[in-house]
């Protein structure tokens, strides 16, 4: 008792002591007007030492149990790989305000182990969507703007880039090789760079169809575009799911998708029919659908392959899902996730799962904070309904991210003003200003006038979804930022994601735990 009472005297008086630092570094803070009311804890029991010094004897009881399990852990039979695109840290505190407080935990963040990558590309400090791919599905740090091949090929390069010798496998392959399935799950389209990393080698991102490629002078025979290579190549056609947005750029430019939309292509070809085709010719069960309703009127137990593409583009943000009629014809990735375990699953060798959460990052390049949490919060609801569809006794669970987003949360709001808001005091010059901001983006122009300099900021401008928050340099659309990404894992040898890692390690981490693969018996 005397331990735990001299440890709530020291913690609380350095409290003490960085709160009067903290206002006599900020004078000016005290003396802002106030926006609002002061605020009100609704835990009472937060008031007392007592109430975090059991949270803690309580965190350490499970880390000592869980190292006490290691010794018997087993191989992992299963792996399922969650990538939140754009999902910095800061995302993930926001979102948990968004879901009510910021004491709260979005799912994955109950996960016993926690490390941080590095997301820098060979020739990029801060990284894309594609250089990333290929390291945290391929083991191999690439070159900006590149899927599936090595360093030595320079974005746009036509010739390097389809040299095998450049490519550059992922832990798909190295599945499939093992009698595993793989299938991949997205919000953006099938084609676009992160799902691509799993089957595609490519000098440019941006080659989803035939016609991108000779937009940019090279040769469409000689390149083959990424659509084709997931119908076509050993890898891609080998999927056993894939589900996402990308209609257009699997049909020609002279015919409507089921929405009524144009394809992109310009060689002829369906791609769609072509796939399949190929799966009829070889005898396999095979769904393709395009909406919510045909994906329930699936056997999934009787389905080897499935192919779903709910959308021209990408999927609809889950926000306006919720907020529109698209929710009865588009499903959402939590639907989608479901639908994918139970195919995979099927298989007594086991599966690995790629989902990704793709437009918590398009919401950031917008800067529409709101929206962008939204879908973060969809991203957790999805791992979590994952791990209750799987065991921790034999499925790896890892959830990441690419890289990060420049936005921020700043000034010194309640803990119950909402994330979304406006912060308690006014800034020097007399205006109000968000709690949450970024570096660059179109938000600036939210937060500049021309005439007047700093615009005045309503709150009821902020419960706009839409709303586009400030940001201090003009760019029609915000950049990624160069933070390390935390690494939240769960299941066998989740140990291992602890630490400070380049993240072209994660697969071979994977790939261990699963005994498969170049990293197999290591």
């Amino acid at each position: 008792m005397l331990i735990r009472f001299l440890y709530a005297l020291t913690l609380t008086g350095l409290l003490v002591c960085s709160a009067l630092a903290r206002d006599k570094a900020h004078p000016r803070s005290s003396s802002s007007t106030r926006l609002g009311s002061a605020s009100h804890l609704t835990n009472e029991a937060e008031r007392n030492a007592s109430y975090w010094i059991e949270k803690a004897q309580n965190t350490l009881s499970n880390k000592i149990l869980q190292a006490s399990q290691l010794s018997s852990e087993r191989v992992a039979k299963n792996i399922i790989f969650f990538l939140g695109d754009g999902m910095s840290v800061h995302t993930i505190t926001a979102a948990r305000n968004l879901m009510g407080d910021s004491a709260n935990q979005v799912s994955f963040e109950k996960f016993p182990y926690l490390g941080l990558s590095k997301t820098y590309c060979v020739d990029r400090q801060v990284a894309d969507s594609a250089c990333t791919a290929t390291a945290y599905l391929g083991g191999v740090k690439a070159n900006y703007g590149t899927i599936g091949v090595n360093a030595k090929v320079k974005r746009y390069d036509c010739t390097t880039g389809q040299n095998p010798d450049n490519f550059v496998e992922s832990i798909a392959k190295w599945v499939q090789d093992a009698g595993k399935d793989a299938g991949l799950v997205t919000t953006a389209r099938v084609t676009h760079a992160s799902p691509a990393g799993m089957y595609a080698h490519t000098a440019n991102r941006n080659w989803e169809n035939d016609a991108t490629i000779i937009e940019n002078g090279c040769s469409a025979k000689d390149n083959v575009d990424i659509a084709r290579q997931l119908v076509e190549w050993d890898v891609g056609k080998n999927l056993k799911v894939v589900m996402g947005g990308g209609r257009r750029h699997f049909i020609n430019t002279t015919v409507n998708d089921e929405e009524g939309l144009a394809g992109h292509r310009t060689d002829g070809r369906n791609l769609i029919q072509d796939w399949l085709k190929e799966k009829q010719t070889n005898n396999k069960q095979a769904a393709y659908v395009w909406s919510k309703k045909g994906l329930s009127l699936v056997d999934l137990d009787k389905t080897e392959y499935l192919l779903g593409l709910f959308a021209n583009s990408h999927c609809p943000y889950n926000g306006d899902l919720e907020r529109t009629n698209y929710k009865l014809v588009k499903p959402s990735l939590t639907e989608m996730t479901e639908a994918a375990i139970k195919v995979l699953r099927k298989n007594n060798n086991g599966y690995f799962l790629f989902v990704e959460g793709a437009r918590i990052d398009m919401a950031h390049h917008e800067t529409w904070a709101r929206i962008s949490l939204e879908d973060t919060v969809e991203f957790s609801r999805a791992i979590e309904l994952a791990r209750n569809m799987t065991s921790e006794e034999d499925t790896l669970i890892v959830v990441t991210s690419d890289h990060s987003h420049t936005m921020t949360i700043n000034g010194y709001p309640y803990r119950d003003q909402p994330i979304t808001g406006l912060s308690n005091k006014l800034a020097d010059d007399g205006l109000p200003f968000t709690i949450l901001s970024y570096a660059n983006g179109p938000g600036y122009y939210t937060a500049y006038n021309d005439k007047t300099g700093r615009s005045e900021i309503t709150d009821d401008q902020t419960k706009d979804v839409n709303f586009e928050y400030p940001a201090t340099v003009p760019l029609s659309s915000e950049t990624h930022g160069g933070d390390d990404v935390g690494v939240f894992a769960s299941g066998p040898f989740a140990q291992y994601f602890s630490g400070n890692y380049e993240q072209s390690n994660i697969p071979a981490m994977m790939a261990r735990a699963l005994n498969i693969g170049p990293f197999a018996n290591i």
